[in-house]
């Protein structure tokens, strides 16, 4: 298991991915990402500053069940 703060669920199956954040032991779902784009807008409102720079960093982010940046089905 990672110890990434923030996590990107596998694709749902009506397509995107849930976002959710880990902090102080609590677990907050930011909502369903269906781009790059809305993955930058949750992290920015969750107070994280330039999030674009984040997105490859396994540190900060666990993409789950599938590869990084994929928002639809192959």
């Amino acid at each position: 298991m990672s110890s990434a703060p923030i996590v990107v669920d596998p694709l749902s199956r009506t397509v995107g991915r849930r976002v959710t954040v880990h902090s102080g032991g609590r677990e907050e779902i930011l909502g369903t990402a269906y781009s790059d784009h809305d993955l930058v807008v949750f992290l920015e409102g969750a107070g994280i500053q330039d999030p674009d720079s984040i997105l490859d960093d396994d540190q900060w982010i666990e993409w789950r069940g599938g590869h990084a940046h994929q928002w639809c089905a192959a």
